[in-house]
């Protein structure tokens, strides 16, 4: 019997157990996390043993102790402006003094103290071409530097609660939460508290227990479109400021919403694997030997379902499946210049590009499986951004597909506790509330004051 069973061991989970085993009468903690301990999660393309995706299971990339973040590039972003949608339930002050707590966390374990500020002065140059940049202090902390960080906080935790890596939870029934270790034996253990932080990688499996749990839910928004690789130097003026440029653009053609974010200053373009679907993703690491000589960002179309359809997840894992099919299970990468011209990029072209490409993926053609309205949208704003980073819609421009970001639909509840099953929380990345480390740090935290004060 433990007081509390945290289901995830990402960041929003790990800073809940962080919390929650802080005080001198600390609660039984104990973490279920469904991969590998982080210590076992190395990806083949990462260490550059394969040149593509093998697909492990799990995804050393998506899932582990420490989640999805572990292996990401490390931003970590101090606003309220953008990272998710915590306001919708908390004030603005909350919010940020909950974020600022998770910062000085991760700073206690070595995490960088360098911050980069807003910059007015490129604010308005985005305005003059009607683009609109977000603006909120950040800090990068880097692959290599975000993996160490997170390596020291989860070795201090596993000496004040259980965390239980390679346990799958296939069910909540009251306080019982049962699972199946990697051996596949079937065991069930309760609580007095649960929390579901699940991240992205685990929010279809929440969605179906919300809805076999009778938890209503509303769609968020899935973003769908490709991953930018350009020479590092078109960008530079924005990232030596600001480090990333995070940039919405309305399209003239359909008055769509297109955003550029994940920017990576000489970075990698990576594969990730969820449930067996391949997109891409990008990393930059702080080590100056690890660097590229490019810079990588995402360049996605926003979307919102209306009714009668209500399964956006289900729409961007189609995409990225048909883009997988199109390269023989791998993901594809295109030339802008070929894409204008009507022709898919082959072998030849791009070992003709003067951008290099930083992973192996198949040439091929995007037109052929990213929706028609989404490629316009991207088009139009990568000509919108050429604008005020000159080189950006180059022939050589490099664009992978299929790279979609969707956001778990949101449960019903209140102040993070799902309707009609008390002590059962939700927190993180899975729950529909956030998309950044940051709010998902806060979350887990704001969650486990919330037990500790019931309790």
């Amino acid at each position: 019997m433990y007081d509390v069973i945290i289901i995830g061991g990402g960041i929003s989970g790990l800073m809940a157990a962080y919390r929650l085993t802080s005080g001198t009468s600390a609660p039984k903690v104990a973490v279920l996390e469904k991969g590998h301990r982080l210590e076992a999660r190395h990806c083949p393309i990462v260490e550059r043993r394969q040149s593509s995706c093998i697909r492990c299971n799990p995804c050393n990339i998506m899932e582990g102790a420490a989640g999805a973040g572990a292996f990401s590039d490390g931003k970590y972003v101090i606003s309220t402006e953008y990272g998710g949608w915590l306001t919708d339930v908390l004030n603005s002050a909350t919010v940020m003094d909950y974020i600022e707590q998770a910062d000085g966390i991760l700073c206690s374990y070595g995490a960088t103290t360098e911050r980069y500020r807003p910059d007015d002065e490129l604010k308005r140059l985005c305005l003059t071409h009607d683009l609109h940049m977000q603006q909120g202090q950040l800090k990068h902390l880097g692959t290599d530097d975000n993996l160490a960080t997170m390596r020291r906080m989860i070795e201090d935790l596993s000496n004040r609660c259980e965390i239980i890596c390679d346990t799958e939870v296939t069910d909540v029934s009251g306080m019982a939460v049962s699972y199946r270790d990697k051996s596949g034996r079937e065991s069930t253990v309760s609580a007095k508290h649960i929390i579901f932080a699940v991240g992205r990688s685990g929010s279809e499996f929440f969605q179906e227990w919300c809805r076999r749990n009778s938890v209503p839910m509303r769609s968020n928004q899935v973003d769908i479109g490709v991953r930018v690789e350009l020479p590092a130097i078109i960008w530079e003026h924005f990232s030596s400021k600001i480090y990333e440029p995070k940039i919405w653009y309305r399209s003239k053609l359909y008055g769509d919403i297109t955003r550029m974010f994940c920017f990576n200053e000489r970075g990698h373009v990576v594969t990730e694997n969820t449930g067996g679907i391949l997109t891409v993703n990008g990393h930059a690491y702080k080590d100056k030997s690890k660097k590229s000589e490019n810079s990588n960002f995402a360049l996605l179309s926003t979307l919102r379902f209306t009714h009668p359809f209500n399964e956006p997840i289900r729409y961007a894992k189609t995409v990225a499946a048909l883009a997988n099919q199109l390269s023989g299970i791998s993901v594809l990468v295109q030339r802008l210049g070929d894409l204008l011209a009507g022709r898919r990029t082959n072998e030849h072209r791009l070992k003709a590009s003067t951008t290099h490409p930083t992973l192996e993926a198949v040439p091929g053609d995007l037109s052929l499986c990213v929706p028609k309205r989404q490629l316009d949208n991207i088009v139009e704003t990568l000509f919108a951004l050429d604008k005020i980073a000159p080189g950006t819609a180059n022939h050589d421009t490099l664009m992978y597909g299929i790279e979609c970001k969707y956001y778990s639909s949101r449960p019903a509840g209140g102040d993070f506790e799902l309707a009609g099953h008390k002590n059962v929380y939700m927190a993180g990345d899975g729950s529909g509330f956030t998309r950044s480390l940051s709010h998902a740090a806060a979350n887990g935290l704001y969650v486990a004051d919330k037990i500790l004060k019931s309790t």
